[in-house]
């Protein structure tokens, strides 16, 4: 459903959405995505990938200054959102303004280094927004306060916290417990799944890195209603 109140989310959905960027997006990208979603949303120069593709978005969200004429004249006024302040990137701009229990995101990992950067600050300060960025090989999501994956043995699984956070783990060739994981300090990359993986964590700030494979194991996970969700980071 789309809300043109400015004021509330402009995208609601009681199911998955797809969140595209106009970052690097693999050729099988967009179809791994659209297939498990309803709607699908254009972060600015995200749009193009999708036009190209022969898909009109249903949102575009944006300051718009990465979405040329040509594009953007024919996409339906009604389906175009511009929010202009420069304070924030498109990324964040269109995360915040959906309303879904889960969004799968393409085309915000890879490219520019700042870029990404940028992407997963807005990963880790949206903590209320379930988001899943689909890269060139892997799931990455900021790790709910619990959850449980089948993954493959000898699965590469990557923990990288933002802020300070502890946790424990079941599963992991080398477990988290009783470590404190910190940017600054310990962090847990490249880790190796055992067997099923659990995961517990004490607060919001830990990136999940799993193999590209796992994407549907993640989506279901997060669609159980198992694994608990943060609230909305204080300003």
């Amino acid at each position: 459903m789309i809300n043109p109140q400015k004021s509330t989310a402009i995208v609601r959905s009681e199911r998955p959405i797809a969140l595209v960027g106009g970052g690097q997006v693999g050729p099988d990208d967009l179809k791994l995505v659209l297939i498990r979603v309803n709607l699908v949303v254009a972060a600015d120069g995200g749009a193009v990938p999708l036009m190209d593709m022969g898909h009109m978005p249903d949102a575009v969200i944006g300051d718009f200054d990465s979405l040329g004429s040509s594009y953007r004249d024919q996409i339906p006024e009604e389906r175009l959102f511009p929010i202009r302040e420069q304070d924030s990137t498109d990324f964040d701009k269109a995360l915040r303004s959906v309303e879904a229990p889960l969004v799968l995101g393409v085309g915000f990992l890879g490219g520019r280094l700042d870029h990404q950067l940028a992407v997963l600050n807005t990963l880790v300060r949206l903590r209320d927004r379930p988001c899943l960025l689909l890269g060139e090989r892997e799931v990455v999501f900021l790790a709910p306060p619990r959850i449980t994956l089948s993954l493959t043995p000898g699965d590469v699984v990557s923990l990288f916290p933002f802020e300070r956070v502890t946790g424990k783990s079941r599963g992991l060739e080398w477990p988290i417990d009783n470590l404190v994981l910190e940017s600054n300090g310990r962090v847990g990359t490249s880790n190796r799944a055992l067997a099923d993986v659990e995961l517990s964590v004490d607060g919001p700030g830990l990136l999940v890195m799993v193999p590209r494979a796992a994407l549907e194991q993640v989506m279901q996970a997060f669609l159980s209603e198992k694994t608990g969700r943060w609230p909305a980071h204080a300003e």
